[in-house]
């Protein structure tokens, strides 16, 4: 089994599907297989996060993304600070 350094988890709950988890879930993926991401992350569907009014939810390096976009989820991977330029 190979060996991840950081997770990213990604709400699948019941409100996070009704706004659009599965295609947030989908850009994750390709995200994390650039080659700058690749093989550093550790994609892991959960739960409800009790964040249901601003889903779809990720938590990417201890940090709650609401209302999760492919861009926000970016920039967050990239290490910068939700924003900020």
């Amino acid at each position: 089994m190979g060996q991840f350094r950081k997770f990213i988890f990604v709400c699948t709950g019941s409100d996070c599907k009704k706004n659009g988890c599965k295609g947030l879930l989908k850009d994750v993926k390709e995200l994390t297989r650039l080659d700058t991401h690749k093989g550093k992350y550790k994609i892991v569907k959960t739960k409800c996060m009790d964040f249901c009014k601003t889903g779809p939810v990720v938590v990417v390096n201890n940090e709650v993304i609401k209302k999760g976009t492919r861009e926000k989820i970016h920039q967050v991977l990239e290490g910068k600070q939700l924003g900020k330029p």
